[in-house]
């Protein structure tokens, strides 16, 4: 019977190469032996469970195995689930890198807690997803946010500008790291290196949320990746534009951080029973970005470019793209973004996005009060944007009607009352919507995707949210976060 490698004093010392996929060859071997599994899954390799074999596979279902010493163990990794984080470190430009199977959303919040304790302050942009405020909840760290500028032509909110960190950093000294989305989900960067040094200068850790710039790594021309920029820490979401399996994601962190600490707060919330389906799509993902990662990007940019000249040549719509770039709020652009503005044919974003799929059968990625987003990545090909492209203009012949009476603005500052922990889990009372003005909130309110609050546990809540829940709720936006589903009541705090 063929025997799998167990980890051994040699293996640490040869040289790996971006060609291997340790876990992938792994269970490859793995699922050339005849294992009787008295372990779980209780499927039992698929044997108890025939319709999930139909569904998923042989193969597939196969794999779907437990920790065991010849497949190593995520919660601490001795052979091949090391070897294919040192492996995806070395492709990412990393010290180390954490293979995550919570998704991006349990990186960031590793990230955080990583970092920050109770009572510690964290300077961020307001405009982060959900994920990062929870992990607030979690430690009892304190929000100090950094409101970004409006494009109020397209209604969206932008990157930090360095001259708001620093009086951010100068009026919180006492702060232990400082956020930066990069990109945004509508592709728009800070200038991270700047920030990187400013924050470092005084003491400050930095964090990037790369949920969506898993491509920077690789692609040419791109705006700076947060490893190439010294930043401490990044979460990568490699199932976006990676193409791994959803919910698989990377932890990557440099020099300044520690690995074997990093690990426990890992371990804190990840799962201790790893799934190998996703373990195995990020080895193969980053394998298959290592070796061809730069010209798959290649022409994803210029797949997306084409389309962009394709849709403003349509006329109403504006796919915007570098021509924002001011060096300091739009300090660089994403240009694998299709980010498309829909104001001017008199629709919201979120309108475009639900005729696309009921008419015509495209899923946009999301769609808010004045943007769609379409989501390219390496498995997109010019015919089905052509097909997106037709489906745009036949929108606008069709539903086009005059825009007045429309909100144009996405991003409002928040009054930020209490800390997410203490409103979280204080005392509270439910509400009629229309009747919390002046209240504080003590839960999330946001369009999912892309998940970042319209209001968080902490916050104020005024006229102008309630108007903007309303109008979001009328034009179709998918409302996740309140405890009341259907978005009628509101918790607040009952004291404050």
């Amino acid at each position: 019977m063929e025997k799998l490698p167990i980890d051994d004093e040699n293996s640490a010392a040869r040289r790996l190469s971006q060609e291997e996929a340790p876990i992938y060859e792994a269970l490859k071997r793995f699922r050339r032996m005849r294992i009787v599994p008295f372990d779980v899954p209780g499927h039992k390799h698929g044997r108890g469970n025939p319709e999930l074999v139909e569904l998923l596979g042989e193969k597939c279902v196969g794999i779907d195995v437990n920790s065991m010493k010849p497949l190593d163990n995520l919660c601490h990794p001795v052979s091949v689930i090391r070897e294919a984080e040192e492996l995806a470190a070395e492709a990412f430009h990393a010290n180390h890198a954490f293979l995550m199977v919570g998704g991006t959303t349990s990186a960031v919040q590793a990230m955080v807690l990583s970092c920050c304790k109770k009572g510690d302050k964290i300077i961020l942009p307001r405009n982060v997803h959900r994920s990062v405020i929870n992990a607030l909840v979690l430690c009892g760290a304190k929000p100090v946010y950094v409101n970004p500028d409006v494009d109020k032509n397209l209604g969206i909110s932008l990157g930090m500008r360095v001259s708001q960190v620093e009086q951010a950093i100068i009026s919180h000294p006492d702060a232990v790291a400082v956020l930066v989305n990069n990109p945004t989900y509508y592709g728009i960067c800070s200038d991270l290196r700047t920030i990187v040094k400013l924050a470092h200068d005084h003491g400050m850790k930095v964090l990037a949320d790369e949920a969506h710039g898993t491509h920077l790594y690789f692609g040419e021309n791109m705006p700076v990746s947060a490893m190439d920029a010294g930043a401490d820490m990044s979460s990568v979401s490699m199932h976006k534009s990676g193409g791994s399996l959803t919910q698989s994601s990377l932890l990557l962190i440099g020099s300044n951080m520690n690995e074997g600490h990093v690990r426990q707060i890992i371990n804190l919330t990840q799962t201790t029973s790893g799934s190998y389906l996703l373990l195995s799509s990020l080895d193969i993902s980053r394998r298959n970005l290592a070796l061809r990662g730069r010209e798959s990007f290649a022409k994803v940019i210029e797949i997306a470019d084409y389309a962009r000249g394709e849709i403003n040549a349509i006329g109403g719509y504006y796919a915007f793209s570098r021509e924002l770039i001011n060096g300091n709020s739009i300090y660089d652009f994403d240009s694998t973004k299709l980010s498309v503005h829909t104001l001017e044919i008199g629709l919201a974003g979120i309108e475009v996005y639900d005729i696309l799929r009921d008419e015509y059968d495209i899923q946009i990625e999301f769609g808010d009060i004045g943007n769609i987003l379409a989501y390219l990545s390496i498995g997109d090909r010019r015919q089905e944007v052509e097909r997106l492209v037709s489906a745009l203009a036949e929108v606008k012949r069709c539903y086009q009607k005059d825009k007045a009476g429309m909100l144009t603005q996405e991003y409002m500052d928040p009054y930020v009352v209490t800390t997410p922990q203490e409103s979280f889990y204080a005392e509270k009372e439910s509400l009629p919507l229309e009747a919390t003005e002046g209240r504080v909130c003590s839960e999330f309110v946001m369009c999912y995707p892309p998940g970042i609050p319209i209001l968080a546990p902490g916050e104020m809540i005024t006229k102008g949210i309630i108007e903007y829940i309303l109008y979001a709720k009328e034009k179709g936006c998918s409302m996740t976060g309140p405890e009341d589903a259907d978005i009628e009541y509101l918790n607040v705090l009952k004291h404050v």
